[in-house]
């Protein structure tokens, strides 16, 4: 089973983290769905979570949040991200999930202002595990 990535759908820099992903993700590895959407819903009910302010990456039955989501995704990237996100395991988690926090906090101020999410292109939207919503 493909890992799943669960990402805010209501935040335009969570959309665009996940192009950003799937770009780099040459293995074609990752699935991806908004937290908000039912499949989302549906498998942070099955993990016993609730939606949050977090990336979720759900990977061979286990649940990771936060920066070890962050690096555990980086590490099936295409190099350098592959290279950096193993380095990023030597930081404490209590200060990478510190980092995690303050961009989380600052996310919907940096990315530009639209008020619709870019439609992915067809290769891309079938990766995604739920319909693409068109807002």
């Amino acid at each position: 089973m493909h890992p799943v990535i669960l990402f805010d759908g209501d935040c335009l820099f969570c959309h665009a983290s996940a192009h950003w992903i799937a770009a780099r993700d040459r293995q074609v590895v990752f699935r991806f769905a908004a937290q908000q959407s039912a499949v989302g819903q549906a498998l942070l009910a099955k993990q016993e979570m609730s939606a949050g302010d977090s990336v979720v990456l759900i990977e061979n039955g286990c649940c990771y949040v936060k920066s070890d989501a962050v690096l555990r995704i980086g590490r099936r990237l295409a190099w350098p991200w592959n290279w950096l996100a193993a380095s990023g395991f030597l930081i404490p988690r209590l200060l990478r999930d510190h980092i995690y926090d303050t961009v989380a906090n600052h996310r919907h101020r940096l990315t530009l202002k639209r008020d619709h999410c870019q439609l992915p292109p067809p290769e891309l939207r079938s990766r995604f595990l739920d319909e693409w919503p068109l807002w």
